[in-house]
């Protein structure tokens, strides 16, 4: 294995191959957003769609969102989440943007030809909020293909409690092999036993992170004095093996090369049509 791996490296821009073993060892990477434009204009649309909702008119798009908790009450934020991301699926322009943040780093990690999820999600959790909380867990563990990578998209700078964690590999490895001692436990009684052997991560406005869904990871309660905005959306090779979650009902194919286009539809001749 790992003279194929040093094989293989070759085939591989020095930068490439870097960050793919970063991702292998972290279980993530954390790049610079490869278009700030869209960036700019992803997150100019959520605080208008936002704004609009709450009927406040943000003068300054970051002090708004790191500060929505003090324009929207805990009962809610739900819908003031649905609304927003509802606005956002509904442009068609969405997707396309929130791809082009990360476009190299997936080739990279993923590859060329990539199947993205239908819809974008975004996440809002004000200080104090037990209402927004995601559990330790793993996607795969719920039915995700093990071949997905989610791209993690900060809004406003996320730190602390304000962030989300992630389990290393090693220690998901070394948590695997005694998992059978949570069949009756609860997901508190697992981050419990974890919780030093966690990684929060920390990463800014105009950064993007790419982790490994297979990890335990999720949130607490945020007990920072500002709200956290996060989008996520996963992607995975279009022809790898997908879980419950399948093409055409969750993903959609939307980098297919010509050759792959032309191999799909071929028929020999003389086939039936």
């Amino acid at each position: 294995m790992g003279d194929a791996m040093s094989r293989s490296a070759k085939f591989f821009k020095t930068e490439e191959y870097q960050l793919g073993e970063r991702f292998l060892k972290d279980g993530y990477v954390i790049t610079a957003v490869e278009d700030l434009e869209n960036l700019e204009r992803i997150r100019e649309a959520i605080a208008v769609a936002a704004g609009r909702h709450l009927v406040v008119h943000p003068s300054e798009t970051d002090s708004f969102l790191n500060y929505t908790h003090e324009n929207v009450a805990m009962d809610d934020l739900n819908d003031l989440r649905l609304q927003v991301i509802s606005k956002l699926n509904t442009d068609p322009s969405s997707r396309p943007r929130y791809y082009s943040l990360a476009r190299q780093s997936l080739a990279a990690l993923v590859g060329n030809e990539l199947a993205m999820q239908l819809r974008l999600n975004l996440s809002i959790q004000l200080p104090g909020d037990d209402s927004s909380l995601l559990p330790v867990h793993a996607d795969v563990w719920s039915g995700d293909s093990p071949f997905e990578v989610v791209v993690w998209l900060p809004l406003v700078d996320c730190y602390g409690s304000k962030s989300m964690f992630l389990l290393p590999p090693i220690h998901t490895q070394a948590l695997h092999g005694r998992f059978i001692e949570y069949r009756n436990k609860s997901s508190e009684d697992l981050y419990q036993d974890i919780k030093e052997d966690l990684e929060w991560i920390e990463i800014k406005y105009g950064e993007v992170l790419l982790f490994n869904q297979n990890l335990p990871h999720g949130n607490r309660v945020n007990t920072e004095n500002e709200t956290r905005w996060s989008m996520n959306c996963r992607f995975k090779s279009v022809f790898s093996p997908y879980g419950d979650k399948k093409l055409g009902e969750f993903f959609e194919p939307v980098t297919l090369r010509p050759a792959s286009r032309v191999g799909m539809q071929y028929q020999y001749p003389g086939s039936e049509t």
